[in-house]
């Protein structure tokens, strides 16, 4: 038995649904966004396997790329011919990447960043907004050293004052790591302030766009939101399932990669490289992010009018319409909800995020918002 349920841990039973029985909790398989659990239901899927899946679950053209990565072997001992193939296609595809380092997670794609921004500055603080993962530099959990925890300060989002106490100008930061989507978009008062710390720190900008990259086109949140970034790092959509992760940014500063030691003996295997490969070909091929913006808004604003008619349940709907979820009065509704979508059929997070792909059409996300206003109408009309 694994401790925990499992290693992931927003795939926990008590995560997804709270302490609820009768609920899906493990599976056997996925396909465009439906999945089949283990006594063999099918649900729809509005999770996307927490956001890494932006084309569908087992999309024939990453399929395709991948079965051939596994029949050239997967790995070997010298840098394989991918690698530099998705590096150029980032390089070329996203504006201000001149330069890129593969990893498999983002948790450790953000660690490389900082320690390239640490490198490239000779300084030590970092500054974060947002969720950077699970190391130790960047959480305050049990077993973080607090001398580890005293080379981080993290503030809030969009909390303008905060960004200005933490980032002084004695040249003490290293790098500004921002999640740019924490529950809806970022201010312009915040985005101005982030460039202007920016520039009058010399800190390296690192725009987490773990969430947003690709999902949002090929400039992600940093354009669309106007973040004059440095650093970018991308996963989740990136790899369509598969697990690859990416620092890019200005080639001054990645050059600094070159003076420190950051390397992992699978960050270049085949099959990764391949999936992702095939990934930003769909996208250049077809409009996924114009795709995911349509189906998007009509989740939001289907949300939104739930939220808006049913206030004894859901306060609002929060974050933007590629991915978003219901913000309910309390814990214990959240979970109702959550149980009773899974008891619809429907596989549906009750905190962040849901995230819409390229195989949820207008029709199945208005199938999705029919199972979720019978859940929430069920709940207005019975106690807690």
């Amino acid at each position: 038995m694994i401790p925990g349920f499992t290693s992931t841990g927003s795939k926990r039973p008590e995560a997804l649904f709270g302490d609820q029985r009768q609920v899906p909790q493990r599976m056997l398989r996925a396909k465009g966004c439906r999945v089949w659990d283990s006594d063999g239901r099918e649900h729809l899927d509005v999770t996307m396997a927490l956001g890494a899946v932006s084309l569908g679950y087992g999309h024939p053209a990453v399929q395709q790329a991948v079965e051939k990565a596994l029949a050239d072997g997967v790995v070997g001992p010298l840098s394989p011919v991918l690698e530099l193939q998705v590096a150029e296609r980032l390089c070329v595809s996203i504006p201000g990447v001149e330069g890129v380092r593969f990893f498999k997670t983002g948790a450790e794609a953000v660690a490389a960043a900082v320690r390239i921004a640490r490198v490239h500055t000779g300084r030590e603080m970092i500054v974060t907004c947002g969720y950077q993962g699970w190391h130790d530099m960047f959480s305050n959990s049990a077993g973080v050293p607090a001398v580890v925890q005293r080379g981080r300060c993290e503030i809030p989002f969009n909390d303008v004052g905060a960004l200005r106490e933490a980032v002084p100008n004695d040249g003490s930061v290293a790098a500004i790591v921002i999640e740019p989507v924490v529950d809806g978009p970022p201010s312009r008062e915040w985005v101005d302030a982030v460039n202007e710390t920016r520039a009058r720190s010399g800190a390296v900008l690192v725009i987490d766009e773990i969430k947003t990259g690709l999902r949002l086109g090929w400039e992600g949140a940093s354009g669309r939101y106007g973040f004059h970034r440095d650093l970018i790092v991308l996963g989740k959509a990136l790899g369509n399932g598969f697990p690859i992760a990416v620092v890019g940014g200005d080639r001054a500063i990645m050059q600094a990669v070159t003076r420190t030691w950051i390397s992992s003996t699978l960050a270049t295997e085949f099959v990764s490289l391949a999936a992702a490969d095939a990934v930003l070909q769909v996208y250049e091929r077809e409009n996924v992010a114009g795709h995911l913006a349509v189906v998007g808004r009509r989740l939001y604003e289907g949300l939104d009018r739930i939220a808006s008619t049913y206030h004894a349940v859901t306060r609002a709907v929060k974050g933007i319409p590629e991915f978003c979820y219901l913000d309910c009065v309390d814990d214990a509704t959240s979970v109702r909800l959550a149980g009773g979508c899974a008891a619809q059929g429907l596989i549906f997070k009750r905190d962040a995020y849901n995230f819409v792909s390229l195989a949820h059409t207008a029709t199945v996300v208005d199938d999705i918002l029919q199972r979720v206003g019978d859940v929430v109408d069920s709940l207005a009309s019975r106690p807690a």
